[in-house]
């Protein structure tokens, strides 16, 4: 009788311990499911891939130490082939399926209003655009972390003029992105006092016909020209230099999103930085940034990769302080609670309803083999 009830006993109890050691087994398949909508395929893939690499490589780091609250993290990518109305569409999907609990990282001014106009119960984390009239007319569920272009602008001319240059112009596409940064623009010349000395256009920020505004700005030879262009800017830089262009180019954040293809040309470009620059390793940002990269395979570090790693650990707080049961609702909660976060060389605080996280700005220097300077 005592060999049976000893018998008994054990196996409850071995049933019990392998109920109790299965459980952070089980709590592992949870998965916390984020979407992202991004260009993969079009003008722009150079800086959407980049973004998805550095968010990847946070998430990869996380993954492997245990996940978030027990759960691992999955992005969800869609690509929108840099198409506002495809944009849109992926958009929706995920607002249809109610295991995506974010979008992380949208890429560009129009795409980026399809999203928001689509999404309104789920966390827009780190839109990738610094279109001002974006924010004024954003909702609660969207939480911006990079700077914006006028912050951006104002560094670049107040950097210029410390540097003893007044004779200053723009190129930018003729769309609402460039429009929105020409009155930036503007306003940060009147700032210092000073009037533009050439104002060209591209047709459009996908638009690869660049040769016309080259010419412009190399005929009105500005001491300093702002560059308001993303991928293309390396057609620019070599169509300005190839028409007799000798201006010193300063470039706004988006172009910093193909810098390899710059090549020699684009040594001494000046540009406006957002997040650290990815080769600063002063900062502890950056430092784990080239740890977590290097682990997932990549070491082609970029403005865009740091950029995406950044959001990623934000949406990452927010996931954290939601807590293991949570939701669409209790996220945006929990990210609205960011104040004074140290990433270790850059501070994000939202709270109290503020949902514009971030004001770093730096401007840095284009060397050889792609390295930025600080």
């Amino acid at each position: 009788m005592k060999t049976a009830i000893l018998r008994r006993n054990f196996m409850t109890l071995t049933g019990a311990t392998a109920v109790a050691c299965s459980w952070p087994a089980l709590a592992q398949q949870r998965t916390l499911r984020i979407g992202s909508s991004s260009d993969d395929s079009g003008v722009e893939k150079s800086n959407g891939s980049g973004n998805f690499r550095g968010a990847s490589a946070y998430f990869n780091a996380v993954n492997k130490s245990g996940g978030i609250n027990g759960a691992k993290v999955e992005i969800v990518k869609s690509d929108d082939q840099f198409k506002p109305e495809i944009a849109k569409a992926n958009a929706l999907a995920f607002q249809a399926d109610s295991s995506i609990l974010a979008i992380l990282n949208p890429l560009g001014t129009r795409q980026t209003a399809a999203i928001m106009e689509s999404v309104r119960d789920a966390a827009i984390v780190g839109p990738v655009t610094g279109t001002s009239g974006l924010r004024k007319t954003s909702l609660p569920n969207v939480f911006w972390i990079r700077a914006s272009y006028d912050a951006e602008v104002q560094k670049l001319i107040r950097t210029a003029v410390a540097l003893g240059m007044n004779k200053i112009g723009i190129v930018h596409p003729k769309d609402p992105l460039g429009l929105s940064v020409l009155t930036a623009f503007q306003k940060s010349m009147a700032d210092v006092k000073l009037e533009p000395v050439v104002v060209a256009t591209t047709p459009g920020t996908a638009s690869t016909e660049v040769e016309p505004a080259a010419q412009v700005i190399a005929k009105a030879q500005p001491q300093m020209v702002v560059m308001v262009l993303g991928s293309i800017a390396p057609l620019f830089m070599k169509a300005l230099r190839a028409a007799g262009g000798t201006s010193t180019v300063y470039g706004l954040s988006i172009s910093a999103t193909n810098i390899a293809a710059m090549g020699d040309v684009g040594r001494g470009l000046g540009l406006a930085l957002v997040v650290p620059s990815p080769f600063s390793t002063k900062n502890e940002l950056v430092r784990r940034y080239q740890v977590d990269m290097a682990a997932s395979g990549w070491t082609d570090y970029s403005a865009t990769t740091i950029e995406g790693y950044v959001n990623a650990r934000v949406l990452a707080e927010g996931l954290r302080r939601a807590g293991s049961k949570v939701t669409r609702a209790s996220l945006i909660a929990a990210l609205d609670e960011i104040t004074g976060f140290d990433l270790g060389g850059m501070t994000i605080s939202f709270g109290k309803g503020n949902r514009v996280g971030g004001n770093f700005v730096d401007v840095g220097v284009l060397g050889a083999g792609g390295r930025i300077l600080t």
